[in-house]
């Protein structure tokens, strides 16, 4: 079975002309970069008309959209913030459009629903960003944004009336945010107010503030972040105690500052404990010590121990060291012990140690699967550790300290027979050599006869582990005998800095080589051929597939590409893209601008090519990644392609990067996705099928 097609719409063409370091680069397609266009407006809604016409006449589409609502509405679940006994968690349940916050009083007392999004905006389009309570569990500042643009306004709740306050505080995106300890005000992070940055900065330059409640934002007091470089992100950590506030500033995904300021003496300033350091610092405080993780001489990531009364680097001491077997990745203190979350060949383990950095032993997890958060308080009694895998829908274990005692203490029910589809771990070697891990996850008892729908997603940047997590919409696809392969490709955090920095930069083919090396794989193993083997991923990961395709087109059948970055010589110009130059680098640099043109997907279309099937999606207020991506790599591709295989566009109006999202927008689009890719590799349904 394969989707009909016809002839997509007439895009016309004005070559821009530029010299770059010395060689000529031709774009023509600029003029779909602009956004404000009615031009532009126009073509995409005659895209969009073809890509519906495409999809909507697939006879499958409506069983599989019925399976994919099911799927979608299995529920979600958050690990609890402690404050006493209040338990402060996101849960989604059924159809409900967007996750609410609940507080549960107590370990297993009554809950109740703090904020529901979904009530704000008749489309459900208002997403919670980020939320944090107060000391006392009596305050909540939280973050709301609109059409999934991630653009937070700050709100504060009082908890126990349901009441909100006053404050409404705009351009908190990302926010960090610290409760000062009686509640009367708090410390965080925010952009600037409209005209006190230039025209186009507005989105960087995140500064430090303090509010005090009731008082106008505009008058709130600046402490840090003026005159630094608008691309830094600031981090807060205020210490139990109120004494001590730090500051972890973050400047790409490979360096951190810290500095540290003493509140109980009020003229002091922010005092540097790291400054112009290539390494990651990140730390928590407790009674006047800063515990810091830290990949500084040890690229698995050591803990340091920093007491702040005497704060100079002789007296630094490692009470945690690097292990060669383990990656620590995040930890927390909790019952005054540390508890640390690491990946052993890209599987979570929780260990914890005390505060000497003597280890105390492991929390036991099931195997193949992720930690997605740790909770509790740091005098607190029990550890909250948030799990999930493949096959296992979001859990939160309840870990007793003293006893050892091992309880779930919230899950979310899933109508799905896990039993029936097996989950392993394969190592392959990419081209250089180098041996990279895979999840491959597919029906028990599959016979490797070479002829298997198979789908191969990845990532590969921004220090990002892909660990195994509950993926609903992959539900489906293995119901029907497809196979679901995840590759761990370099530029990820799975084993450590030395990992993320070989996908990075003037390494970043390397990225992209893992990623063919993998589908190489799938197909000498048997488990699939080219002709049935789709490749899928967002963002970063749809540049991956996007260099893929570009490099090796005949290796695929079909390619869904979301909200990508394509046009590798122009990204950093657009939206909050310069944030990532540390990561890839910019063509305004001479060096760098020959890796980036190396490989730009968009840059290596080649006209008279039989492409795969390409489907391409985006959203218009996308704030991360410029839909220009995909609509120039659609133009493109259109025209290039010499194979009867449809190269779609599909541009979202009211939603962002996915971050938000509400569940009926989430149905439409993986149902699209997936029809698209059943559709191309004959996967067998109608609608009629029963799943």
């Amino acid at each position: 079975m394969t989707i009909a097609t016809h002839t997509p719409p007439a895009t016309k063409r004005e070559t821009v002309v530029e010299t770059l370091h010395g060689q000529e680069i031709r774009d023509e397609y600029r003029w779909l970069e602009d956004d404000a266009s009615a031009e532009v407006a126009d073509w995409m809604a005659a895209q969009n008309t073809h890509t519906r016409h495409v999809l909507d006449t697939v006879p499958m589409r409506s069983a599989l959209e019925a399976r994919m609502r099911q799927l979608i509405a299995i529920g979600t679940l958050g690990t609890p913030a402690v404050r006493g006994e209040r338990h402060f968690y996101t849960r989604r349940e059924g159809e409900q459009n967007q996750p609410m916050l609940y507080m549960r009083d107590g370990v297993d007392g009554p809950e109740r629903v703090l904020l529901d999004p979904s009530t704000v905006h008749e489309l459900a389009t208002v997403a919670l960003d980020w939320w944090y309570p107060s000391v006392d569990g009596k305050l909540l500042a939280y973050g709301y944004s609109e059409h999934g643009d991630e653009k937070s306004t700050l709100y504060v709740l009082e908890v126990d009336s349901g009441k909100r306050l006053a404050e409404q505080i705009p351009h908190t995106r990302y926010s960090s945010l610290a409760w000062e300890m009686d509640g009367s005000g708090f410390y965080y992070t925010r952009n600037p107010a409209l005209g006190d940055v230039p025209d186009g900065e507005e989105n960087y330059h995140q500064h430090i503030f303090h509010h005090r409640l009731g008082d106008d934002w505009l008058n709130d007091a600046k402490l840090f972040g003026a005159g630094r470089d608008m691309t830094e992100q600031p981090s807060i950590v205020l210490s139990p105690d109120g004494r001590w506030l730090l500051v972890m500033e973050f400047i790409g995904w490979t360096q951190s500052a810290l500095y540290v300021r003493d509140l109980s003496q009020p003229h002091r300033q922010f005092v540097p404990l790291v400054e112009g350091v290539d390494a990651i610092f990140y730390g928590e405080i407790l009674h006047d010590h800063l515990y810091l993780l830290t990949n500084q001489g040890a690229p698995h990531y050591r803990v340091m121990d920093i007491d702040l009364n005497r704060p100079q680097r002789i007296h630094w001491r490692e009470i945690i060291a690097e292990r060669e077997d383990a990656t620590i990745v995040g930890f927390s203190i909790v019952g005054e012990r540390l508890i640390l979350d690491e990946l052993r060949d890209v599987t979570s383990s929780v260990s914890i140690y005390r505060l000497d950095g003597t280890r105390e032993g492991e929390i036991a997890l099931p195997p193949l699967g992720s930690v997605t958060a740790l909770g509790g308080e740091w005098d607190g009694e029990a550890v909250y550790v948030g799990y999930e895998s493949y096959t296992t829908p979001p859990t939160v274990y309840r870990y007793q300290l003293k006893s050892g005692e091992l309880k779930v203490w919230a899950k979310v029910d899933a109508p799905i027979d896990s039993s029936r589809f097996e989950v392993k771990q394969v190592w392959y070697k990419s081209k250089d050599g180098t041996p990279i891990p895979m999840f491959i996850v597919a029906p028990h008892g599959l016979a490797l006869n070479g002829n298997h729908p198979a789908v191969l997603s990845g990532y590969g940047g921004f220090n990002v582990s892909r660990t195994p997590l509950f993926t609903r919409t992959i539900l489906a696809w293995l119901e029907r005998g497809g196979i679901y392969a995840a590759a761990n490709l370099r530029g990820g955090g799975e084993f450590g800095e030395d990992w993320h920095r070989a996908g990075m930069l003037e390494q970043k083919q390397n990225v992209f080589d893992d990623f063919i090396a993998a589908a190489e794989y799938l197909i000498d193993e048997g488990y699939t051929n080219p002709q049935r083997l789709a490749i899928e991923g967002r963002s970063n990961g749809g540049l991956l597939v996007g260099a893929a395709v570009t490099q090796r087109p005949e290796l695929f059948r079909a390619v869904a590409c979301g909200v990508p970055l394509l046009d590798m010589l122009r990204y950093h110009l657009f939206r909050i893209a310069r944030f990532w130059i540390p990561e890839y680098g910019s063509a305004e640099d001479a060096k760098q601008f020959a890796y980036l043109h190396a490989y730009s997907p968009y840059h290596h279309v080649r006209s008279d090519t039989p492409y795969p099937a390409v489907l391409l999606y985006a959203a218009v207020s996308d704030s991360r990644v410029d839909p220009l991506h995909a609509r120039k790599m659609a133009a493109a591709l259109q025209a290039a392609s010499t194979s009867d295989h449809p190269i779609l566009l599909r541009m979202e109006e009211e939603a962002g990067h996915g971050i938000g999202k509400p569940l009926y927008k989430q149905v439409a689009e993986y149902t699209d996705t997936w029809t698209f890719i059943c559709s191309q590799l004959d996967v067998p349904l109608d609608d009629n099928a029963e799943w």
